[in-house]
């Protein structure tokens, strides 16, 4: 018999796939067989805990945080922390401030102290509720001053109109201490009363409708009665803080006394005493303090003296106490505590201390290498000799003075060389500029040939004062066109046909893709970044620098300390504004935010700006702490790394801002402003800080225009975009393109005018246009000020030039 053969699987036998064992850690255990791994297993695993440990840990952590929570509302305006620092701020010019003040003071079982620099100030002290609070009223109209003290402001109150809420200008302000970042808040609403109940309740309801827009979830408080003060004051003492981190991450401090002491060298520059409650983080002596509005200045010790707005004041003898309120004046005895029990908490240590150096002095010599051999010497000598000129000079006129005399040819070079250097915005127009300069001239030396005249004329300023309104429409209308221009043909310009274009173009290059294109950003650099300073990696400097202020703790004053700062080499002008009532803040910097880089924002315009704003315009910026002016750059917002050049402020789109200024770290807000020829200041964007990079490559895009002239099949002859053959020559090796999306190049020239044969990869329509696009990299201008003049009290300008009644000629 034959055997039986073994069974074999066939073909369509079914595959089963292989149990996993799973992810939990009993079948790890099982899959290792009781192998040890040679990895070390971290010491907490969250997995190896049972469920109630985790329940315990969830509960743990959540009771950290709401004890954090608790502390921190508790130290604000406590005993251990600064008072509750509260900004009256009116919104409308019938808004009742004095009443409002008024009936806050007037609480139960509380002691008052009036400040004795500002009218209006006070600080309210209740020893039985444990709460201490400083109100400060931020003067109507007063811009500068609403915005420095939201700076440093634990709450705003705003006061409101019981009809109205608020008006135009303090719409205004809302704008921009919304941008600038809103600490907490409540809106009261004093007055009222005469109205009849009926409307009373139809204007609180026309009122709350009208805030729910701005302020979503907020409260009205009204503020006629004591009681009502009592509750407003009891919300303000428990809501919920809201947090600004660019002030979070420094300390600063709102002055509440100051005194100068003049230097020996001169009485204008001196040492300035600024006395305060430190807020935010521990405030050390060997770092920077910015003086907001005036500048950044060293420390050279700070002081401890004693508290004037302790929860247990001095009793003074022959002080008669009132009912329920005590009244005191800080005139009389405030600097007598200043002098006495004075304690030096710290002095500044010179190796320690920050320096002031904000810009980096370039040593012109540094690229010199080597030193000249003797034959370059002879050779340098020989050019010198072989450029030697004649030239009549003055009799007594020595050699030195004799080489800074220029010809007049010499002095047609320098005006073309100024003239290639010069990187305005718009070429074009800068010649329509001259052109009407040239006309304005010829007007003004014709009359100088006629014979004069003398006439009576009759001095009306209302006239002068319409004629200069009359003018500056037409500026306004100007720049409506320009800025219209720029919509519908972006960055043509016309080829001059005075000057070669090779030459008036030379600094410009063709680039086969804008996108992928290389572009070294070390190339060419102008003489101003040698001033700057630069980080290898801004991102990781700043993320150290935010993890050491939370992990390590700095020696210095605490937060909460009533201190006095000694500042050195103050300007005697910031004691005098401080004097007249203007606010006095201060704020610690990090490190390196004294030195000078470029800084790069992300703005939108703001709705409320309607007229064309030209970038290399002198604006006003509000960046954190800071303010200063300076001329920016537009370009546009891509994660490319090369940005086209924006001429004007986009209504539809979001731009980046890049100017010189001193370093600060993000997150920042950034106010732009505009100031009138009158003196107001116009919020024309908003945004925030978004780099610190001088490596951010903005390149400017000129585009040539021509008309096909004969079109064949896939070649055509185009005219008007160059006027001579040398020029079609000098361009022919980049890429053109037209507004239908064909693309080609230039074959060769035809004649001697401009004429050139192309080549595109389709026919072209005879209503096409052939472009050819040219870049060149742009840098800002130096014109950083630090100053800021004070602004005048905003009101709505009416804008005689709507854009739709903007005609294009």
């Amino acid at each position: 018999m034959v055997a039986a053969g073994a069974h074999r699987p066939g073909p369509l036998k079914q595959q089963n796939k292989a149990h996993k064992g799973g992810k939990h850690s009993g079948a790890s255990q099982r899959r290792a067989g009781g192998r040890v791994s040679v990895k070390a297993q971290p010491r907490r695993r969250l997995r190896d805990l049972s469920r109630v440990d985790r329940r315990h840990q969830a509960l743990q952590l959540r009771r950290q945080r709401k004890e954090a929570v608790l502390a921190e509302k508790r130290s604000l305006g406590g005993r251990e922390g600064p008072p509750h620092l509260v900004v009256l701020v009116p919104l409308h010019s019938r808004a009742a401030a004095h009443d409002s003040l008024r009936l806050l003071q007037s609480q139960d079982s509380a002691v008052v102290r009036v400040d004795e620099g500002r009218a209006g100030d006070f600080a309210l002290l209740c020893p039985r509720l444990k709460q201490r609070w400083r109100f400060v009223t931020a003067q109507a109209g007063d811009l500068h001053a609403v915005l420095d003290l939201a700076k440093v402001a634990d709450s705003l109150l705003f006061i409101l109109d019981p009809a109205d809420g608020w008006d135009s200008a303090g719409e205004h302000c809302l704008s921009c201490l919304f941008v600038q970042g809103l600490p907490s808040y409540a809106l009261a609403v004093p007055g009222g009363t005469d109205l009849p109940p009926k409307k009373r309740i139809d204007a609180r309801k026309k009122l709350a409708n009208a805030t729910e827009k701005r302020f979503p979830e907020a409260k009205l408080f009204p503020l006629n009665t004591e009681q009502e003060s009592a509750l407003l004051l009891r919300h303000l003492a428990t809501q919920k803080q809201r947090r600004l981190a660019f002030r979070d991450r420094r300390a600063h401090l709102l002055a509440y006394a100051a005194e100068f002491v003049p230097g020996q060298e001169s009485d204008l520059v001196g040492t300035l005493k600024v006395s305060g409650f430190v807020r935010g983080q521990t405030l050390d002596v060997n770092s920077l303090v910015h003086i907001v509005g005036h500048g950044d200045f060293q420390m050279s010790q700070v002081d401890a003296p004693p508290d004037p707005l302790s929860l247990n004041p001095r009793v003074v003898k022959g002080q008669k106490r009132s009912q329920d309120m005590d009244v005191q004046d800080d005139s009389a005895n405030g600097t007598d505590e200043m002098e006495e029990d004075v304690k030096v908490l710290m002095k500044a240590d010179p190796n320690k201390q920050e320096s002031l150096q904000s810009e980096v002095v370039p040593d012109p010599m540094e690229g010199e290498q080597t030193w000249p051999t003797e034959e370059e010497l002879q050779e340098a000598e020989a050019s010198l000799k072989a450029s030697r000129r004649v030239v009549k000079v003055p009799k007594g006129t020595s050699k030195y003075q004799a080489a800074w005399i220029v010809d007049d040819e010499e002095e047609g070079h320098q005006e073309d060389d100024d003239d290639d250097e010069d990187d305005d915005i718009d070429d074009d127009m800068m010649e329509e500029a001259v052109s009407q300069e040239g006309e304005n001239s010829e007007e003004e030396e014709e009359p100088a040939d006629e014979e004069c005249e003398t006439m009576t004329v009759s001095e009306c300023l209302r006239d002068d004062q319409y004629d200069e309104k009359v003018e500056e429409d037409e500026q306004m209308l100007e720049r409506y066109k320009q800025e219209r221009m720029d919509e519908m043909f972006p960055d043509e310009v016309d080829t001059p046909r005075d000057v070669p274009a090779r030459v008036r173009f030379q600094k410009y290059r063709g680039l086969k893709s804008f996108r992928t294109s290389p572009w070294d950003p070390k190339e060419n650099l102008p003489r101003d970044y040698a001033r700057i300073f630069q980080f290898q990696d801004f991102s990781r400097t700043r993320k150290h620098l935010f993890r050491q202020i939370e992990k390590e703790e700095t020696e210095g004053a605490s937060v909460g300390w009533y201190v006095t700062l000694h500042v050195c080499n103050v300007p005697v002008s910031v004691m005098e504004s401080f004097k007249e009532g203007k606010p006095l803040v201060l704020f610690s910097l990090l490190p390196h935010e004294q030195k000078m880089s470029v800084l790069n924002f992300l703005v939108r315009r703001h709705p409320s700006n309607t007229e064309p704003v030209r970038a290399k315009e002198e604006l006003i910026f509000h960046c954190g702490f800071r303010r200063f002016r300076a001329s920016p750059l537009f370009s546009q917002h891509t994660s490319a790394d090369k940005h086209k050049l924006e001429r004007f402020l986009r209504p539809d789109a979001a731009l980046v801002v890049t100017v010189y200024a001193p370093i600060t770290f993000p997150p920042a807000s950034v106010l732009l402003f505009k100031q009138r020829s009158n003196g107001m200041h116009d919020l024309i964007a908003t945004g925030s800080l978004l780099s610190v990079d001088p490596d951010r490559i903005v390149i400017k895009r000129l585009v040539l225009s021509g008309h096909p002239f004969k079109i064949f099949t896939k070649t055509a002859v185009v005219r008007y975009m160059f006027f001579n053959r040398e020029d079609v020559m000098w361009f022919k090796p980049v890429e053109l393109r037209t507004k239908w999306g064909r693309r080609g190049h230039i074959k060769e020239p035809l004649g001697t005018h401009g004429h050139m044969k192309c080549h595109f990869d389709g026919q072209l329509k005879s209503q096409d246009t052939v472009l050819l696009n040219l870049y060149k990299r742009v840098f800002p201008k130096w014109t950083y000020d630090p100053h800021v003049p004070e602004p005048v009290p905003w009101v709505r300008s009416e804008s005689a030039l709507p854009v739709q009644e903007v005609e294009m000629d």
